[in-house]
């Protein structure tokens, strides 16, 4: 048996995957892990390269152990991230710098580029789909400005993703759909925008190689089997951005597609082609999918898994008990008793994430509203359906915009990752976007992708369109209920206008924003 491996390095976890040439899932490890402000800077959330590769090299281990295989049996790997956190290198291809995806620290530099470079935003956001929220040229430019020291060294750029392949590879590299989130790219031409870089004063040779998802970087160094375990015929392989990769997942590789992932944040995605302009209003992003050809209209919605993990574990310790005694998960005991909870959760409105507005992206300070003090009505159960029900509300929203944008209509929306494993979130899904929800056999779709692109680089897989085809089945299909659809549409409306009024909160002072971009 010949087997591929996924490395899958997420907003809160770093996972190792190993699948069959099938597509089955043979073995996974996992460890949480965070990311840390940096001592004196507001906002900053750094990535640590260094305990963070001897997490990497303990999952690649134990998912070896764990699947009871002989590691020569390997092919290739290849990895995911979150997209938007960036690693810089210095000429030796040492790392010198990360930041995790919703780093916010370059707050000064993105007033500085709006206010010194005129109708600049805009400008560069019609080439790449993004915008200075999430872009990697403010937090270059707050390392010039902040920490010069460390710019002057600064020979390479990769996202995360990359920096795994890097270190077992030797080999920095980067595909389009992890280049394009930088915000320094071309859609239409899925390669490099240099000339941004230079415009705004930053350095333009630090991009390295932009190959397409499947193309072979190179085999595990000596020194980096050593560390994991693998072997050196091992062959390491372009990867892609975790939705890009998770879409691929989840057979989403054709115009028109629609897929939402369920993991720490929920996105919300579109196929479309990639000559298709991004929209005049900035609310949307767009990417480059790991399809060429193709770009992706992309909803975010912030903090959804997230937000589920602090309130399991703010709150729940006692479903952690009823768990730990059942020997199941603690979320499926928390969807068994929010099951009883009437549709709408009694009222309870949870405000966390806002629906995406990319060109000026802030949120109201994270709150449950409307909460009652008989206990029969607002408890655990209903508080966490609540949350359940706000992260499909806000996916409806997104979804709305990219409709009215990109004029795609679609009556079913395949949906994976974490939350897909939830029976309850799944059907009220549905019954939010009145549309059928598929939900397919491997949840892991973003490792699945990853494990389809190590396939195509090894011959496995002719290409990855020909690989979701093949490997994608269906586990369940959940078809929406209308009455509730009907329902849902007044409490989406009714949401929006309170999230709007708790936004005003925070204009005023009174209230933290639970996120905002920098320079805002």
């Amino acid at each position: 048996m010949q087997y591929l491996m996924a490395i899958d390095a997420g907003t809160g976890s770093i996972r190792a995957v190993i699948f069959d040439t099938k597509g089955n899932q043979i073995s996974v490890a996992q460890r949480e892990w965070t990311h840390l402000a940096e001592d004196g800077v507001a906002n900053s959330m750094s990535f640590d390269f260094k305990k963070n590769w001897g997490e990497v090299i303990w999952c690649i281990k134990e998912s070896i152990a764990s699947a009871n295989i002989d590691a020569k049996d390997i092919l290739a790997l290849s990895a995911t991230s979150m997209r938007e956190g960036i690693v810089l290198y210095d000429k030796n291809g040492d790392e010198l710098w990360g930041v995790a995806n919703v780093d916010s620290r370059a707050d000064k530099e993105v007033r500085y580029l709006k206010e010194n470079f005129a109708g600049i935003e805009e400008e560069f956001y019609a080439l790449s789909g993004q915008t200075f929220a999430l872009g990697a040229l403010p937090r270059i430019m707050w390392l010039k400005n902040n920490r010069p020291e460390i710019y002057e060294k600064v020979a390479n750029i990769s996202m995360i993703g990359d920096w795994v392949l890097a270190k077992l590879s030797g080999i920095i590299s980067t595909d389009p759909s992890n280049g394009g989130t930088t915000g320094i790219f071309s859609l239409k031409k899925r390669s490099w925008q240099k000339d941004m870089a230079t415009k705004v004063d930053i350095k333009d040779n630090i991009f390295p190689p932009c190959q397409e998802v499947g193309e072979v970087l190179g085999s595990v160094t000596i020194g980096a089997s050593k560390l994991t375990g693998l072997l050196t015929h091992t062959k390491v392989v372009t990867g892609g951005g975790d939705v890009q990769l998770g879409s691929a997942g989840l057979g989403v590789v054709e115009e028109n597609q629609v897929a939402i992932l369920g993991g720490s944040f929920w996105q919300q995605i579109v196929n479309i082609k990639s000559d298709v302009n991004p929209p005049k209003n900035m609310q949307i992003r767009v990417n480059p999918h790991v399809v060429d050809g193709l770009s992706q209209a992309e909803g975010i919605t912030f903090f959804s898994g997230l937000v589920m993990r602090w309130f399991r574990d703010a709150f729940c310790d006692m479903e952690k008990l009823e768990a730990e005694k059942e020997g199941v998960d603690v979320y499926e005991i928390l969807e068994r008793k929010a099951k009883d909870v009437p549709l709408g959760s009694n009222g309870i409105i949870p405000i966390f994430s806002d629906s995406m507005k990319y060109g000026k992206w802030y949120h109201a300070a994270p709150s449950f509203l409307n909460l009652s003090i008989d206990s029969e009505v607002c408890n655990r159960a209903s508080m966490f359906r609540s949350l359940e029900e706000n992260a499909c509300i806000v996916s409806a929203i997104n979804l709305q915009k990219i409709k009215e944008f990109s004029g795609v209509e679609f009556d079913e929306v395949v949906f994976a990752g974490g939350a897909s494993k939830g029976a309850l979130w799944s059907q009220i899904l549905a019954d939010v976007l009145g549309v059928r929800v598929k939900i397919p056999k491997v949840n892991e779709a973003t490792a699945l992708g990853a494990a389809m692109a190590a396939g195509v680089g090894c011959g496995v897989y002719k290409d990855l369109v020909s690989a979701a085809k093949e490997l994608v089945v269906w586990e369940k299909i959940y078809e929406p209920n209308m009455d509730n659809f009907k329902e849902y549409q007044t409490i989406k409306q009714k949401w929006q206008e309170v999230y709007e009024s708790q936004l005003q909160l925070v204009d005023r002072g009174l209230t933290t924003s639970m996120w905002k971009a920098p320079g805002l």
